[in-house]
């Protein structure tokens, strides 16, 4: 008997233990999803515990929770718990992300999850839904990829405008790109927009508002059917609700979404076959050539410069300028490569050169050959050769070269060994003049006198200074408000470093109108209330008007999440903020 009651009072216990185990896991909404769309991420216990701690979500976004729901039941006398810690997350990029393990302290225990891999991909579609907010705003607003061309040649430029488009019946508040096409297949120019500026525009028919966010200027370096990948941003969209402020007016509520542009592909042409020129090097464009030199005559020794230049509109930055060609007699250099490019929708303009320096070493009359140029049009269709004039270099003086003879016929010169003479390179200066420096005393000079007077006009200076410092730090009141004056700074930085995104900007407010009542007044979170705060300034003889300012700022970091916000009232908001916990610490 006493053996059977032992084995039930241990199969007892071991239920019991099996039933106490501690349970702490991360839970998603999904572990694949698009860059437009959002995850739910709960941390789930089956125990009451202290000093949670969330991963840092790397790749996401932040936009909504932490939110606490505590669940309470009795099955069969057996007690079950469960506790949930919920964050929406919103990507910020494609690529693959690890949530990591998140702790928590329970019975003095610490536990941790067990990390989660998620894979964000390009935007995908999302049912429809005509009350739902997300779907309102979706209907709304439209990011549209206008591209000047479809069909280019091989290098031929096109542009890129990237316009968001939203009804009149919504507003926009903010927008951020998230995702940037990588144009694998393009040599690519981003062309800077600049202030944004919203215009009026009409899309598949109807009147629409558009703001021009990207333009790129893009030279297709492969041919046949290429992809250009969409653009996606992160818009804070406020739609029209049904409820009605007490002044009659249209209750907004502001929501994300995500829009993409959309893929577009780009038939790219070939190039001409027939009439390819022998020396063309992939120009496309309208170009003018020449070949330039500073000087026609000169003397053995010296130097010249003969500048090769294309000028014109097309894609300079990706070719080839033609080389060169003089008799053997003239040494010449590596080329100087110059680009004086600027780049807009139209494509690339202005010209590039490469200049050589050339030193003749005889004395005789030299030519620089012929150049050609050639480049296709697109305009025209058609392959254009341009040529430059022939120049003769005439060295005046200089010893004769008679291992050299010059073929009048073809100009083709029998290349000889240079034999360098005493003259060479005489353009340049290879001596210097020295002349002695006359020596002075030190009694009786300038340097003498200004030594000798200077202590006498520093020693005043340096009493004055620390008069003034004495003055400034006996001045307490005036201290007093400087210290304010830099605390409300202090505390406020990363609200003014947010002044461009509504949510951000007010979250920063509230969380450091907290962290200055929490560094002043050690007031915890669970303590952060009105009335409290209320009875605490009332203690420390803050002025009611300041008691009110400081309440109002509040409960407008609080109206802002719902309500949208105009840049004015959130600069209003900050000097506000600015000023309140500079009274609150000078009376503090």
């Amino acid at each position: 008997m006493k053996l059977k009651n032992s084995i039930a009072i241990l199969f007892l216990l071991a239920v019991q233990l099996v039933a106490a185990q501690v349970e702490f896991t991360a839970k998603v909404s999904k572990k694949k999803l698009g860059v437009n769309e959002r995850l739910r991420v709960d941390f789930v216990m089956n125990e009451e515990g202290d000093n949670f701690n969330p991963p840092s979500f790397t790749g996401f976004r932040v936009v909504g929770g932490p939110s606490q729901s505590v669940s309470h039941s009795w099955v069969n006398g057996k007690r079950s718990f469960s506790k949930t810690y919920t964050y929406m997350l919103s990507p910020t990029k494609r690529g693959k992300f690890t949530i990591k393990q998140a702790s928590i302290e329970i019975n003095g225990e610490t536990y941790k999850t067990i990390p989660v891999k998620i894979e964000v991909t390009s935007a995908v579609s999302k049912p429809k839904d005509a009350n739902n907010p997300d779907y309102i705003a979706s209907e709304n607003i439209h990011l549209v990829a206008e591209v000047s061309k479809a069909n280019p040649y091989l290098n031929e430029a096109i542009s890129i405008e990237y316009r968001l488009y939203a009804s009149p019946s919504v507003n926009i508040s903010n927008f951020n790109i998230i995702d940037v096409p990588k144009f694998t297949d393009f040599w690519t120019q981003d062309i800077r927009v600049g202030q944004y500026k919203v215009a009026r525009g009409t899309y598949k028919g109807q009147d629409y508002n558009y703001v021009l966010i990207r333009k790129t200027v893009l030279y297709p370096q492969k041919t046949g059917k290429l992809t250009l990948e969409p653009l996606t941003i992160d818009v804070s969209v406020d739609v029209p609700t049904n409820r009605r402020d007490f002044f009659g007016g249209r209750v907004y509520q502001t929501v994300h979404q995500k829009v993409a542009a959309g893929k577009r592909v780009i038939n790219v042409k070939e190039l001409p076959v027939a009439g390819k020129p022998a020396g063309f090097t992939g120009a496309v464009g309208e170009f003018e050539f020449d070949v330039t030199t500073n000087k026609k005559a000169l003397k053995a020794g010296e130097s010249l410069q003969a500048t090769v230049k294309v000028s014109g509109n097309g894609n300079l930055k990706l070719f080839n300028l033609p080389e060169l060609t003089v008799p053997s007699s003239l040494e010449v250099y590596e080329p100087e490569h110059k680009e004086q490019v600027k780049t807009s929708l139209a494509g690339m303009s202005g010209n590039i050169s490469d200049t050589y320096t050339i030193v003749p070493q005889y004395k005789g009359n030299y030519p620089i050959s012929k150049l050609s140029f050639s480049f296709f049009n697109p305009k025209t269709e058609k392959y254009q050769t341009l040529n430059s004039i022939e120049h003769v270099v005439e060295v005046l003086t200089g010893p004769t070269n008679t291992n050299s003879v010059t073929n009048t016929t073809n100009n083709n010169v029998v290349k000889q060994n240079v034999i360098t003479n005493n003259t060479s390179f005489r353009s340049f200066h290879t001596t210097a003049s020295f002349s002695a420096i006359k020596s002075s005393h030190f009694f009786k000079s300038t340097l003498f006198w200004t030594l000798l007077l200077a202590p006498l006009i520093v020693i005043p200076v340096v009493v004055l200074i620390a008069k003034k410092k004495n003055q400034i730090a006996n001045d307490v009141q005036g201290n007093k408000v400087r210290k304010a004056d830099k605390l409300a700074k202090k505390y406020l930085s990363d609200a003014k470093k947010n002044l461009h995104s509504k949510d951000l900007f007010y979250e920063s407010l509230h969380k450091s109108l907290h962290n200055y009542l929490k560094a002043k007044l050690g007031i915890e979170t669970s303590e952060f209330s009105k009335d409290k705060i209320k009875n605490i300034f009332a203690l420390n003889k803050v002025e009611d008007q300041t008691t009110n300012s400081f309440i109002e700022l509040i409960e407008n970091c609080e109206l802002a999440r719902f309500t949208p916000i105009s840049s004015d009232a959130m600069q209003q908001d900050y000097e506000k903020a600015a000023l309140v916990i500079s009274a609150i610490d000078k009376v503090l």
